[in-house]
């Protein structure tokens, strides 16, 4: 006999429970292995589709692997020390930048520096703040983060555990599939791929075209001549995923460093500007139909509640697992109304039908 609905909800729930329970003392831990998971998760179609080409799964995963290997080699040699070294500069030259904003809006707007006014106090304020805390601030971060990621350990942990996930993907799916409650198999079959195509229109979709934004606009500015191009463009691409917050905060950014840098050479100036503008034209017609699609399902306020409310729970682990979280309660919420439109509760009985449209007739 089939559990009652109130028996299947006391179940499910004491399952989510545990779960929540052990992401709370166990995040730190798991970091590792949900990042191999994500990487294993983003590349299994790559691998499929060797296969469809020929190769067995383990040549497929080798292959992978080895390509990954490369590419990493190729970031940690090339990109990653230039990254570090303009984003210490970034902070060092923080504090100077305030004082060269203060003597710009001095020399060109005086009535905004007034003594006392609400602008030069924000100002000094921020400075300071700057000055004081940005090197801190920094010094903090790195540590915090080697105290509870343990780089070594992702360094290790990470692709060991991709590759073995890779490799194992297509059975793990089947055993997994194997364990549903048969009354509902078919019906968790469906919610599943709905969420599986959700998240990959917008993990692997809206992936892609951060990193093709982010490197587009990493490179366009410094060959432009920007002194923390790399920084930016990093930056920009790295919030992408979010619709217009990416150009806005990255333009604005370059815009108000190449202020300082360009002051007086309007053409690199103008050309700061239309990388952002063409960056958008082509991620708003080419790279996001292209890539993600129209009907992610994924509403950036929803994804910006998501990462706020994970990330305020669980740490960093939690912002790792809003996205999918995100895009399963929207699928399961999608489901839910539908549900509830094809019920007696919304449609009502024939005798209510009946009756409504008597009162109307009357």
């Amino acid at each position: 006999m089939a559990l009652s609905a109130r028996d299947q909800l006391k179940y499910w729930g004491i399952a989510t429970l545990i779960i929540a329970v052990t992401l709370w003392y166990l995040g730190d831990v798991l970091l590792p292995f949900l990042i191999g998971g994500a990487v294993a998760y983003f590349l299994d179609p790559v691998a499929d589709r060797l296969q469809r080409l020929g190769f067995s799964r383990s040549l497929a995963t080798a292959t992978i692997t080895l390509v990954a290997l490369l590419i990493f080699v190729i970031l940690m040699l090339l990109v990653v020390p230039l990254l570090i070294q303009q984003t210490g500069q970034l902070i060092n030259t923080a504090p100077q930048l305030f004082d060269n904003l203060q003597t710009f809006l001095a020399e060109r707007f005086p009535n905004l520096l007034d003594e006392g006014g609400v602008v030069r106090e924000t100002l000094i304020s921020l400075g300071n703040v700057i000055r004081d805390k940005g090197g801190e601030l920094l010094n903090t971060a790195i540590s915090s983060a080697a105290s509870l990621i343990n780089i070594a350990l992702l360094f290790v942990i990470v692709p060991v555990v991709s590759v073995y996930l890779l490799l194992d993907w297509d059975r793990m799916v089947a055993r997994v599939d194997d364990l549903l409650p048969r009354d509902h198999a078919p019906t968790v079959r469906k919610i599943a791929g709905e969420i599986d195509n959700t998240l990959a229109s917008f993990i692997r979709g809206m992936g892609t075209v951060c990193l093709i934004l982010g490197t587009y606009y990493a490179i366009a500015l410094m060959l432009v001549g920007l002194q923390f191009g790399l920084v930016v463009g990093f930056i920009a691409g790295l919030i992408t995923f979010i619709p217009y917050v990416g150009a806005l905060v990255g333009g604005t950014l370059a815009i108000g460093l190449g202020l300082f840098q360009f002051w007086g050479d309007w053409l690199s100036l103008g050309m700061v500007a239309a990388i952002f503008v063409l960056g958008q034209v082509i991620e708003g017609n080419v790279l996001t139909p292209k890539l993600v699609g129209n009907s992610v399902g994924l509403h950036p306020v929803w994804l910006i509640f998501s990462l706020s409310v994970f990330g305020t729970l669980f740490g960093f682990v939690g912002m790792l697992i809003a996205v999918p979280v995100a895009a399963a309660c929207g699928v399961v919420a999608r489901f839910a109304v539908a549900q509830y439109k094809d019920s007696r509760l919304y449609r009502g009985g024939t005798d209510g039908l009946a009756r409504s449209a008597a009162d109307v007739r009357d």
